[in-house]
């Protein structure tokens, strides 16, 4: 008996090191992502901290890709809200003047796509016509 506790006491810490592994990998992730989207908040000229506060962070969004602020509306309703998810990555994307794929990397990849373009050499040009 006491061999098995043993057993399943060794299985339980390493549940518990791959649990941690993963949440440290996890956060990691978060940081990069939150980083990398205030460099892009403050290259468009509005204020970084903007992007860690919910709803809010989506008004900058829609500032900086030159949407219309009542678009903010359409998030709430069901299915509706897939316009502007898919939309505004795009347009932003637009007015750093990066093509439609980067766009498409902001939409599915952002940890990745908003550090490029905070850190990167994109400039935020709002005179770019969108869509």
């Amino acid at each position: 008996m006491p061999c098995e506790l043993t057993m399943l006491s060794q299985a339980e810490d390493a549940v518990t090191i791959v649990g941690l592994f993963i949440m440290l990998v996890c956060l990691a992730i978060l940081i990069v992502a939150i980083v990398g989207m205030w460099k892009t908040f403050e290259k468009a000229n509005q204020p970084g901290w903007g992007c860690i506060i919910p709803i809010y962070n989506f008004v900058l969004l829609l500032k900086i890709a030159g949407k219309p602020l009542w678009w903010l509306i359409l998030l709430f309703i069901p299915v509706i809200s897939l316009i502007p998810a898919i939309l505004v990555p795009l347009a932003v994307a637009k007015n750093f003047r990066k093509g439609a794929g980067f766009g498409i990397g902001i939409l599915f990849l952002p940890f990745i796509f908003y550090p490029i373009l905070g850190f990167g050499d994109a400039e935020f040009d709002p005179d770019v016509p969108v869509f």
